[in-house]
């Protein structure tokens, strides 16, 4: 059984930077790809960013191509988020994901959800 708790959220201008943060409580033996995912209201879950457990593949929505960046340090059980350029449009409750694998994601485990609200 694995927990994962996200932090960083909260309001920042357009054009600003935020860098999120999801940890992973409990049982993290073993290798798990994970991956953020953003809801805004009214709006569908959407995939924003993917990366593999050794971090080397990584997969971006085209929304957030050049302007998000993923990674992950196993060694403290977290995934990263950095949120440059943000845009109103990003503004969403942000979600990550724990899965086996890549192709497997999103998987059963989630995190409650960090809001990020974007000015214009």
């Amino acid at each position: 059984q694995v927990q994962l708790v996200e932090s960083g959220g909260g309001l920042v201008q357009a054009g600003g930077s935020l860098r999120l943060s999801c940890a992973a409580f409990g049982r993290t033996s073993g290798s798990y790809a994970m991956g953020w995912y953003r809801q805004a209201p009214g709006k569908e879950r959407e995939f924003v960013a993917s990366i593999s457990w050794s971090g080397i593949r990584t997969v971006y929505a085209d929304s957030v191509k050049g302007r998000f960046t993923i990674s992950r340090d196993n060694a403290k059980n977290t995934v990263y988020l950095q949120m440059n350029s943000l845009k109103p449009e990003d503004t969403a409750i942000y979600i990550c994901n724990a899965a086996p694998d890549l192709g497997r994601l999103p998987g059963d485990t989630w995190g409650q959800g960090t809001q990020v609200t974007v000015s214009s």
